[in-house]
């Protein structure tokens, strides 16, 4: 055997050596690599029902939405037609209550008056009759 044969098989068991150091990784990251396809594969299927769930439940929101804008639609329309009504009552009977309450305020207001009034002149015509009686005495003495 030569050197250059040493030499030779030397370099080819170092290549074996080389090429056996470099396998370990692949073969492993090739494990990894299957695992993942594998938990890919499981959350695929699993995440299928989810979707199909949760398209089913878009679906009856959706209609229920639509009931709801119904209700609303329908509350609008009952509101309107509350604020015609009011509208209506305020016009025909509020004009003729309004005039009623200022008049029996009228009425109130002329008989307290008229009350004062009287205590008034039933005050003075007290005081005058008081005078002359004071002069009357004065005059006596």
């Amino acid at each position: 055997m030569s050197v250059g044969e040493i030499a030779g098989l030397v370099a080819a068991g170092a290549f074996v050596l080389l090429v056996v150091l470099v396998a370990v990784p692949l073969l492993k990251l090739g494990r990894t690599l299957d695992e993942t396809t594998l938990t890919i594969r499981q959350v695929r299927e699993q995440s299928a029902p989810i979707l199909s769930q949760a398209s089913t439940t878009v679906t009856h929101v959706n209609s229920n939405l639509e009931r709801v804008d119904d209700i609303t639609g329908n509350a609008a329309n009952v509101s309107s037609n509350v604020a015609a009504l009011t509208s209506v009552v305020a016009a025909t009977l509020g004009s003729p209550l309004i005039k009623v309450a200022a008049f029996s305020y009228g009425v109130r207001s002329a008989a307290r008056k008229k009350r004062e009034g009287q205590a008034i002149a039933d005050a003075a015509a007290r005081d005058k009759a008081a005078r002359r009686e004071r002069r009357a005495a004065r005059r006596a003495a």
